[in-house]
């Protein structure tokens, strides 16, 4: 009953997003001169998207290979566990599939994403809650897509398996750990090339077009502009949709595998068909969770005077509470053992904790990225001395925002562990984290459709710039620019959250894991050298990632400013309005220089714990090296994403805050170095940063897929 039922909701779910998408497709499309710089878009990002993926599949295939042969070949075989083909084929076609879907969603979500821009512009000519509705429905396609194929994939797959009797039900998510790790895959791929291009792009197109050539922003004489347009939807549509699948997908088989592990634990509580349920109750809670989006994203209206981004808090409260119902009826239902009838009160309070964790980390970031508080303010008073005190300011900004989010998990993490513990089962506390980290990816589909939002809005505010229309749509279009500029900070804040969590849950699964292989660890050592220098390399590793992904970025916009420079010289008719720019050549120079320069960080990233975990099996210490390399990596990936997020932020709006006409507003002393800082923070907060999200996962993911190599 409860596979069905979860497989349900989540081809419900599909056909509602399919429904928004022919929606949003039948809006108007506005005039010749707004398709032609729409259609522009739409190309580069198709041209973009398919050679990715192309690059991406191709190195999946190899990754697949590698996989089968190590399972079959080199896996030494464990109690209880079928043939070593069979291992290996279920491992290798589980990977293949959580690719192939984290693919599906986001060139579904990216379809509809590039279309849905001028319609919202379109709409935008007579009507702003038109225009929110457009954008925010277009986006929500991408959501519902990428929290529903995550669903149907881990529940397709369980149902496959278990209906072919291949393993005891309880060992099934051991069995299809490669769902999220071919999830991680390909999303540290999308993320590292959407993040490079867009960087690569913008910076190109600040520097040459707004310092050195003094035009504003979308001016259509910027040669690079349209490749900056692009960019917004390869970076934060498809590459924050495939974060936010890998997320989903690897915190549904984590619970499971500790769910499995709860219901081992106590055999009198959960016999029979109540251990699946303890089992399954991650997938239905998810599921729960889509119907609360679905809701959520209908009733969003705003008034004509008002401000959009009150439209879209209405709509998330409302996400959030029914979210917060959807557990209260999951845990009732599924976590209600006779034994222990206190249990689902505790694991319905761990839900709780989750989504207040939620709506915590959204308004840390809001704090840290507004400019409306101190942090921001701060930024800007520094920017009237020059560039290096707003560097300075900046800097200090990011080291300090780690502070709240470090407070917020911590919180979360301990008082979960303590509900899950008083719970009346034994060894609970792991679950009631993993029931956390459910109840903040609850209104994930919402969060992911917010997002989106944010480079539909930009584009909508490009298109309209470039078409010459009057200057009251321009306005009506940057009010929904800055409600998208700050959906789009919230989802970074939200991510690296539920990515901290996700991490949590996945290393307590990578224990469990290595104690059902015979080894259980009952604690990680960091007393012992091998297990210290572990750690180490854990947090050495994202340290260089960084700076691999932020190397990918300068050298990439070099190009775009050469190329961007080599125009306005070659032809001073652009310039002055009399030629057009060669958008093409820009569009080009980006996505091969980002194809290119996103390959090597995301080698290391896959690598880099393999090889600790072989090189330390020799020495008789693998399984617990590599916990602590996971564990000290998770640790400094949070840290450093959060700083990278919120310090890029905040300098992205202290330029904003100087342009509405503080210290002198656009063109000022005080707003050139703020544009400097801004490109400082711009692979700060849209490459690195988001990046990490994707890597402290791939890590749980690589290490919980070839735990028994390191065993």
């Amino acid at each position: 009953m409860l596979i069905p039922l979860v497989l349900g909701l989540s081809v419900l779910a599909l056909a509602v997003a399919v429904g928004l998408a022919r929606w949003v497709l039948r809006q108007d499309n506005g005039t010749p001169e707004m398709r032609t710089v729409s259609d522009a878009i739409q190309e580069g990002a198709a041209a973009f998207l398919r050679r990715q993926y192309r690059t991406i599949y191709a190195l999946s295939i190899v990754v697949a290979a590698l996989l089968f042969v190590l399972y079959a070949f080199f896996r030494s075989p464990h109690p209880g566990e079928p043939s070593p083909t069979t291992m290996a084929f279920w491992t290798t076609l589980s990977f293949v599939l959580g690719a192939a879907c984290s693919g599906i969603a986001g060139i579904v979500g990216m379809f509809v994403a590039v279309r849905a821009n001028i319609r919202t512009a379109s709409a935008a000519r007579s009507s702003l809650n038109r225009a929110l509705q457009i954008a925010l429905r277009g986006g929500a396609v991408s959501g519902l897509f990428v929290v529903a194929m995550s669903l149907l994939g881990v529940g397709g797959l369980y149902a496959i398996v278990h209906a072919l009797n291949v393993v005891p039900p309880e060992r099934i998510p051991l069995l299809i750990v490669g769902y999220g790790f071919g999830a991680s895959f390909v999303a540290l791929f999308a993320q590292l090339g959407g993040g490079i291009y867009t960087k690569a792009a913008d910076v190109g197109a600040d520097l040459v077009g707004k310092v050195e050539a003094g035009i504003p922003e979308d001016d259509p004489r910027n040669p690079a502009v349209i490749a900056d347009l692009v960019g917004d939807n390869v970076g934060d549509c498809a590459g924050r949709g495939a974060d936010l699948f890998e997320s989903t997908a690897a915190e549904n088989i984590g619970a499971m595998i500790l769910g499995a592990g709860l219901a081992a634990a106590n055999p009198t509580a959960f016999g029979g068909v109540a251990a699946l349920a303890v089992m399954l109750f991650p997938l239905v809670a998810r599921a729960f969770g889509l119907v609360a989006s679905i809701v959520g994203i209908m009733i969003v209206h705003s008034r004509e005077d008002e401000d959009p981004m009150h439209a879209l808090n209405r709509g998330y409260w409302l996400t959030a509470l029914l979210a917060g119902v959807g557990f209260f009826v999951a845990t009732r239902w599924l976590l209600n053992p006779a034994s222990a009838p206190d249990a689902w009160w505790h694991f319905f309070l761990c839900g709780a904790i989750g989504i207040l964790t939620a709506i915590a980390f959204v308004y840390i970031t809001q704090y840290y990225t507004e400019y409306r508080y101190r942090p921001v303010k701060s930024i800007a008073a520094a920017s009237v001395t020059g560039p290096a005190t707003n560097i300075i300011a900046g800097l200090a900004v990011a080291l300090e925002c780690t502070a709240l989010p470090a407070f917020t998990i911590g919180i979360a993490i301990i008082v979960s562990y303590r509900l899950g513990s008083a719970s009346g089962l034994a060894h609970a506390g792991l679950f009631g984290t993993a029931v956390a980290t459910m109840g903040m990816l609850g209104t994930a589909a919402y969060i992911l459709a917010m997002d989106t939002f944010g480079p539909i809005t930009d584009n909508a505010g490009g298109v309209i710039e470039m078409s010459h229309q009057p200057e009251d749509i321009r306005r009506r279009t940057d009010r929904l620019d800055a409600v998208g500029n700050t959906t789009k900070a919230l989802t970074k804040g939200y991510a690296i959250g539920s990515a901290a969590l996700a991490a949590f849950l996945l290393f307590s699964a990578f224990l469990d894991e290595v104690a059902a292989l015979g080894s259980p660890l009952a604690g990680v050592d960091l007393a012992k050298p091998e297990v210290f220098v572990g750690g180490l390399l854990g947090a050495m590793l994202v340290f260089w990632f960084s700076a691999l992904a932020i190397g990918a970025v300068t050298r990439a916009a070099v190009n775009v400013i050469k190329e961007v420079r080599r125009q306005f010289q070659a032809d001073p008719g652009i310039l002055k309005g009399t030629s057009k720019p060669d958008y093409g050549r820009a569009v080009d120079i980006v996505t091969v220089g980002a194809l290119k320069e996103m390959v090597a960080p995301g080698l290391l990233a896959v690598g880099m714990p393999i090889a600790v975990g072989l090189v330390f099996k020799g020495l008789h210490i693998g399984a617990e090296t590599v916990a602590a390399f996971l564990m000290v990596g998770t640790i400094g990936g949070i840290l450093l994403a959060t700083s990278l997020n919120n310090g890029g932020g905040a300098w992205d709006n202290a330029k904003k805050y100087i342009e509405t006409g503080e210290y002198g507003g656009k063109g000022s002393a005080a707003h050139k170095a703020a544009v400097v800082g801004d490109t400082v923070g711009d692979p700060c907060k849209d490459t690195a940063g988001p990046s990490i999200h994707v890597l402290i996962k791939l890590l749980s993911t690589v290490t919980l897929v070839l735990a028994p190599l390191f065993v």
